[in-house]
């Protein structure tokens, strides 16, 4: 029922349906917050609705709400359908007010009953008021510092009573009546699903913004009533390592909030081994339970009041890549639950994520402290302090660091653009930690060493002094900060990680090859599991600065002739290269596209560069500017590229595949297998494919094949120009092989270019007018039906058709996903992302199983 009571909602009921030890209360209903978005006012129906669910409240706790004398006080806490931690809002130790206030304080104690109240106030004024936190925050400094209190629990009761009345007058006007304060708070908890913050979360993370927030209505347990209670949040597996052992902190003397919030620096969970014995077997315990109730991680909030336990909610808790790999391995190998569930346990994204570059081990390290290791990986750039700045220049692709005190959920857009988090406060659970681990960013917290001057913009440690702009390394994984930029190196697979991409080769029946222009790019893939290149571009083969000369010298050639000769010198590399290509993939498909580019830009721009081309060609300067000049097109990218290239000038096709067929056959002789696949660019009409095959490739097959040992290859297409999808019947009489080239694909049947997106696309996001960066994710209801159009109507003519797609989206989950549905024989994608798609095409054999068996076991 998660779309309905949210997340937290149903994880409370089902705990008490299991004999958790939870605080009674009652949920007000996601509906319910679709309607008041709507309305712009609670209807009355849900406000008598909640007057008799807290009635019954109050006769389960023996107390009412309001009573002078003995208070029934309540927390209110969002709670969607999805876990979106520290997006919205929490306020606690709701019902207390001047009058109640004096009922807590006979029945417990002053400082209690006015820690308590303050922390009402505060978040009832940032939560219903909107009032900034720092704004609490300096009230708070300014009392402690006034009364020598290095923390919050040294303040006495005076102390906290003058925290309490400050914070009384900045908030103004606050209900008296606990019941007005409810329904105050249960719609700022609704209004919270639309704050900036939370639109940002599901912007990132790809949620809906239609599901709305549950209210949870819930009888306070305190954590800050003495030495003999506390408050404490715990993962039943380490969420950064995927270990098997609880991990999380605690803090005594607290309320919740205060761990999570990460201004104070808690306790190791550990150490209630020996603080408290009793309490941390039963935390085992409970454990034990959720694990075994919901089959996987969970991430609890729990209090103890006067050594009892309570347990305030429980999610699913969010994980580091590595760890959801572990956990998912370990899960299965423990019987709880089946290979198909551990696959599905673990996202593409985290798969991508897991290929953290790490610090070289050997490298020297001019070490400035150590903090906490919150999230693994690390990252190099330089510091920034502020959260905006942050954003603004990640996206601009610089790398920066984000170095904070703490963060607050309002942080989050930096902490997506920045390559790392610092903090100086908070713990291994605060909200840096939290979101970081989600987004598989390194964060080292709580660094206590590091005293930093935001108006300065600059920290001090040890002596020293790091400005903004200094160039520093985080290594989430160890907690250390270093000075400058470390060398890092790439990552290695687990024995887990490996295992798991097994399980996924066993079960899909999908192929998965790799976009590879070297040889070292082709072994990365092969390494990465891949079974074929289905891309292989020959112009970043031209960019190669020791053939450059004779690149430009095709170009500028103002005859066939004169542009043969240059290609006669371009012959031998390009053959070494696809030799070397051919050796590592040893027998497995190498896809060759022929040159895509236009012309003009393999041109030399640059006078220096025309100046030397002028004396190698024994012509003026100004002749070359001019042939520069002459192929400078309004529309390059549906100008003079592809094979219209290799239709004008087929002496540049027919080098390539000379150089092709030679290497091939010279490999081949070595005693290695080869199996060679030529690729037409841009084909849009059935008769260009025909012109290359007829007038470049068969020349070119003859002139090669008189001379060296004969090979087998094929000729394709790449379907990149609509038409080509609305005629592939035709194609297909003369292909023998489709890749869909979905970046072009795209940018043709979207009309979007993809050189100008950026000035667009982000509005149409945040308006709503599409979902995704359609460069990013398949559109599939139009792009993805051309790909469906085109995959039938060349079958239709040629049943055993080989179909694939070599854009970047054949790395991407959901359109591998698509691909396979489209009845494609593999995806090809850079060397980085063939592990994503492995396991994604083996997810949507078990996602449709699933559709078709209802479920799979152990799910």
């Amino acid at each position: 029922m998660k779309d309905l009571l949210g997340g937290k909602g149903s994880n409370l009921a089902e705990m008490t349906t299991i004999g958790l030890k939870v605080p009674p209360g009652f949920t007000v209903t996601t509906e319910a917050c679709l309607e008041y978005l709507e309305e712009e006012r609670l209807p009355e129906e849900i406000k008598e609705e909640m007057k008799g669910y807290m009635e019954e409240l109050e006769e389960t706790m023996d107390q009412n709400f309001g009573d002078p004398e003995d208070p029934l006080l309540v927390s209110v806490r969002s709670g969607a359908a999805v876990s979106m931690p520290g997006m919205m809002d929490t306020i606690l130790n709701l019902g207390l007010n001047d009058e109640t206030l004096q009922g807590l304080i006979e029945k417990t104690d002053e400082r209690f009953a006015y820690d308590s109240y303050r922390r009402f106030v505060n978040m009832f004024g940032e939560v219903v008021r909107g009032i900034p936190h720092r704004e609490f925050e300096e009230i708070m400094d300014e009392v402690k510092e006034k009364r020598n209190a290095d923390q919050d629990v040294d303040l006495d009761a005076e102390g906290m009573k003058e925290v309490t009345e400050r914070y009384k007058e900045l908030v103004g006007n606050i209900p008296s009546d606990p019941w007005e304060q409810l329904v105050e708070a249960t719609k700022a908890v609704f209004g919270s699903w639309d704050n900036e913050r939370a639109i940002r979360y599901r912007n990132l993370n790809d949620l809906p913004q239609d599901m709305g927030t549950a209210v949870n209505v819930q009888a306070m347990v305190y954590g800050n009533t003495g030495e003999k209670s506390g408050s404490g949040v715990a993962f039943t597996r380490n969420p950064s390592t995927g270990k098997n052992e609880i991990y999380g902190e605690f803090l005594q003397n607290a309320q919740g909030e205060d761990v999570v919030a990460g201004i104070r620096t808690p306790l190791d969970i550990s150490d209630l081994k020996e603080m408290w014995p009793d309490i941390y077997k039963e935390l085992e315990e409970v454990c034990s339970i959720l694990e075994e109730e919901y089959k996987d991680m969970q991430d609890l909030e729990f209090t103890v009041e006067e050594k009892e336990l309570y347990i305030l909610q429980t999610r699913t808790g969010k994980r580091t890549p590595n760890a959801a790999v572990k956990i998912a391995h370990d899960m299965h190998e423990e019987g709880i639950i089946s290979k198909k569930v551990a696959l599905l346990r673990v996202e593409g994204e985290q798969v991508e994520k897991i290929l953290h570059k790490r610090i070289d081990p050997d490298a020297e390290l001019d070490k400035l402290t150590q903090g906490l290791n919150a999230s693994p990986g690390a990252a190099s750039g330089k510091v920034v302090f502020d959260t905006d700045e942050a954003e603004r220049r990640g996206n601009e692709g610089e790398n920066v660091i984000l170095v904070r005190p703490e963060t607050t959920p309002e942080d989050i857009h930096g902490l997506a653009a920045a390559d790392g988090v610092l903090t100086t406060r908070g713990g291994m659970t605060s909200h840096a930690a939290v979101v970081a681990r989600g987004m598989g960013k390194p964060c080292v917290a709580g660094a206590e060493e590091i005293d930093i001057d935001l108006d300065g913009e600059r920290f001090r440690v040890d002596g020293r002094e790091i400005e903004k702009e200094d160039m520093i390394t985080i290594d989430g994984t160890t907690g250390d900060v270093i000075w400058g930029e470390a060398p890092l190196i790439e990552p290695e697979f687990t024995d887990e990680f490996e295992k798991l991409l097994g399980w996924a080769d066993d079960i899909r029946n999908m192929g998965v090859w790799t976009n590879a222009d070297t040889p070292e790019d082709a072994q990365k893939a092969l390494d990465f599991g891949a079974e074929g290149i289905g891309l292989c571009r020959t112009e970043h083969m031209f960019f190669d600065p020791e053939r450059l000369e004779a690149v430009h010298e095709m170009i500028i050639a103002e005859d066939e002739e004169k542009r043969k000769e240059a290609l006669d010198e371009l012959l031998p590399m390009q053959k070494e290269d696809f030799k070397g290509l051919f050796r590592v993939m040893d027998g497995l498909t190498l896809t060759v596209r022929l040159l895509d580019p236009p012309l003009h830009e393999f041109a030399p721009t640059d006078r220096e560069a025309q100046e030397n081309l002028a004396e190698r060609m024994d012509i003026d300067v100004e002749t070359i500017r001019n042939r520069v000049a002459r192929m400078d097109e309004a529309n390059p990218m549906l100008g003079h590229r592809g094979c219209r290239l290799g239709i004008t000038y087929p002496e540049i096709y027919r080098m390539q595949v000379r150089a092709i067929l030679e290497a091939a056959s010279e490999v081949q002789e070595e005693g290695t297998d080869v199996e060679p696949h030529i690729m037409v660019p841009l084909v849009g009409n059935v008769s260009e494919l025909k012109n290359v095959k007829e007038k470049v490739i068969e020349p070119a097959e003859e002139q090669v094949f008189k001379e060296k040992e004969e090979v087998d290859y094929q000729v394709g297409t790449m379907i990149e120009i609509p038409r080509a999808s609305l005629t592939a019947d035709e194609i297909a009489e003369e292909a023998d092989f489709f890749s869909f080239g979905t970046n072009d694909l795209t940018q043709m049947g979207l009309g979007f270019s993809r050189d100008d997106v950026g000035t667009f696309v982000p509005n149409y996001l945040d308006e709503g007018i599409i979902d995704k960066d359609p460069f990013q994710v398949l559109d599939q209801d139009g792009i993805g039906e051309l790909v469906e159009i085109g995959t039938k109507r060349g079958r239709e003519t040629q049943e055993d058709l080989s179909v694939g797609i070599c854009g970047e989206h054949g790395g991407e989950p959901s359109s591998v996903k698509f691909c396979y549905r489209s009845d494609l024989d593999y995806v090809s994608c850079s060397p980085y992302r063939v592990p994503v798609a492995r396991v994604a095409a083996a997810q949507v054999v078990i996602e449709d199983e699933m559709k078709v068996d209802e479920g799979v076991e152990g799910y």
